[in-house]
């Protein structure tokens, strides 16, 4: 039995600690927005943050995330209360298939956390490894500049 600590909620998993974080979160836990791209980490759309750390839950085990803070984009903003990142994304109107948007926005908070006033060119390097097929790069560039500047403004 694994004890995970998942949107602030504590839940117990019956699961090998081998497993992949991404299939626990949404085959045991029901949490499906993050999404299964590639399964090697390379593509970022399984992107959820571990203590505020953007990781790759396709690589990540469960066994060694026991007892940290995980966060997926159910936890990070509901409909009623966007979080700054998942409003600006709706503003700009970044997402054209949806598919990798989830991982998208997790990467940018956690950039966002950690740089709360990037330059495009560290947008551009944190991003890297989240991968687009629709292209729509330069909206998701915009959108974190618009998040940036809301939560500057508290």
């Amino acid at each position: 039995m694994i004890t995970l600590k998942v949107n602030g909620s504590t839940r117990q998993v019956d699961v090998p600690p081998e497993m992949p974080l991404l299939w626990v979160l949404r085959d045991e836990l029901g949490l499906t927005g993050t999404k299964f791209g590639c399964g090697a980490a390379l593509c970022g759309a399984c992107t959820v943050h571990v203590n505020g750390e953007a990781v790759r839950s396709c690589q990540t085990f469960a066994g060694d995330v026991e007892g940290t803070e995980i966060t997926t984009i159910e936890g990070l903003g509901t409909p009623a209360a966007l979080h700054a990142v998942q409003a600006a994304w709706n503003d700009h109107q970044v997402a054209q298939c949806g598919y990798c948007q989830s991982g998208q926005i997790m990467q940018a908070a956690a950039l966002l956390a950690a740089n709360p006033a990037p330059s495009d060119a560290e947008i551009d390097e944190a991003m890297n490894g989240n991968l687009c097929r629709c292209g729509t790069y330069p909206r998701i560039r915009a959108a974190i500049h618009t998040a940036a500047q809301t939560l500057a403004r508290g």
